[in-house]
């Protein structure tokens, strides 16, 4: 088994592999330029080294030179494939709420603005 499989049969892949694999880094080198610019976060922390272990379930959140991209990881590939093919390890998390910047939604939410509005006035 290669070290890349035996990564991912474990249940865990380095970070800067995991970018090039899913095609968001062409090389390991762009993927460690990604992370020392502080363009990458793994579950709401910024991740600090190439080496840090992404596992299935995580949350990753890339800023890209045009717009913030947010992905779940479904699945660990073992090598760099198709576009297609990378695609099916990850799901976008909807993003639209994100100003553009990607740092905190843009509007209040629903749910809150509902609960304020029903609320009755304190006569006193």
């Amino acid at each position: 088994m290669t070290a890349a499989g035996a990564g991912a049969a474990g249940g865990a892949i380095r970070i800067d592999r995991l970018l090039v694999y899913l095609r968001f880094a062409r090389t390991r080198s762009a993927a460690d330029a990604l992370i020392a610019a502080h363009a990458l976060r793994r579950n709401r922390k910024h991740v600090l080294r190439g080496a840090e272990q992404a596992r299935i379930g995580d949350i990753l959140t890339i800023a890209m030179p045009d717009r913030v991209r947010v992905i779940e990881l479904l699945s660990l590939p073992d090598r760099r494939g198709s576009p297609a093919l990378a695609r099916s390890h990850y799901r976008e998390v909807d993003g639209d709420n994100l100003d553009p910047k990607g740092q905190m939604s843009v509007a209040p939410s629903p749910v809150l603005a509902d609960v304020q509005a029903d609320e009755p006035e304190d006569p006193s």
